[in-house]
């Protein structure tokens, strides 16, 4: 007789599904469209499987951008002694994942929820926004030891200048987004937090 899978089994199984479904979901249909229902029917679970593990749809989001971006644990920049050549791919890389349509379609959804839900949110600052923030004030700090970068920095700001107008151009659908954008914009933050 064969032997049934356990619970555990069961319920990482569904879960799977669900985060599954989100992942093809999040790139199929604005997100207006994705609802807890829609997820739930194309992960073949109830709604109520859902709401047992997630509290919301934009929980459900976070979760299936989390496994999506689920890279090695820490992040840290190279330390050259070239701040620029330090930060270029990180600026970057920013510019390539803002474009690349597949993670986009889950960026224009998580910032809608984080907007709607403080929860998904406060899982997206903790677990991406602020590690990959404090890699790179790590990075300006050494920076500032060494003399690269002024003594009197202000690191929130100078994150803010770094990451920004890339976020923001982005965000408002400007276009225009590409390597010759973050290499400009990484030297106008330069100018001034090397001055």
């Amino acid at each position: 007789m064969p032997e049934t899978p356990s619970a555990a089994r069961r319920s990482e199984r569904a879960r799977a599904a669900i985060l599954n479904a989100a992942t093809e979901l999040i790139r199929e249909l604005p997100n207006a469209k994705l609802t807890v229902e829609v997820i739930a029917s194309r992960a073949g679970v109830g709604k109520q499987t859902i709401y047992r593990w997630w509290p919301s749809k934009g929980a459900v989001v976070c979760d299936a951008m989390l496994e999506l971006d689920s890279g090695p644990d820490g992040l840290a920049l190279p330390d050259t002694g070239d701040i620029r050549a330090d930060l270029l791919p990180q600026m970057r890389g920013s510019v390539a994942a803002l474009t690349d349509p597949g993670f986009e379609s889950f960026l224009r959804a998580i910032y809608i929820e984080i907007q709607q839900d403080p929860a998904p949110g406060a899982l997206y600052r903790e677990r991406l926004l602020l590690p990959h923030r404090a890699a790179i004030a790590e990075r300006l700090t050494a920076a500032i030891v060494s003399g690269e970068l002024r003594a009197d920095l202000n690191l929130e700001l100078a994150l803010d200048l770094l990451l920004g107008p890339i976020q923001s151009r982005w965000s408002l659908g400007l276009g225009g987004l590409d390597e010759a954008y973050a290499d400009a914009a990484l030297d106008a933050a330069l100018a001034y937090l090397r001055a």
